[in-house]
């Protein structure tokens, strides 16, 4: 399996290469939200992540949204989820 290669656009990699770097991301992002609560308030939520960008997603149906009397929650999963996607607005 040692010659197994991937093309990209920009390069190419061994296949060890691509899985190495592929399970080194995923043990980032596993240690960086660990600690995370399952919901976060919309406060929080604009302070973590930015007002705008929060506001932008629950504009397009990309939120979970859990209403409570004075108070407005997120799923801090789906938030985690969107900010890790590159957008391209233009």
């Amino acid at each position: 399996m040692n010659n197994i290669q991937m093309q990209f656009a920009d390069k190419v990699v061994t296949y060890d290469t691509f899985l190495n770097d592929l399970a080194s991301r995923l043990l980032l992002m596993i240690k960086q939200d660990k600690d995370d609560a399952e919901y976060v308030s919309q406060r929080q939520a604009f302070k973590m992540f930015g007002k705008g960008n929060v506001l932008r997603w629950d504009k397009k149906g990309k939120l979970t949204t859990r209403k409570r009397p004075g108070k407005i929650e997120y799923l801090t999963a789906e938030l985690r989820t969107l900010q890790r996607i590159e957008q391209d607005y233009f």
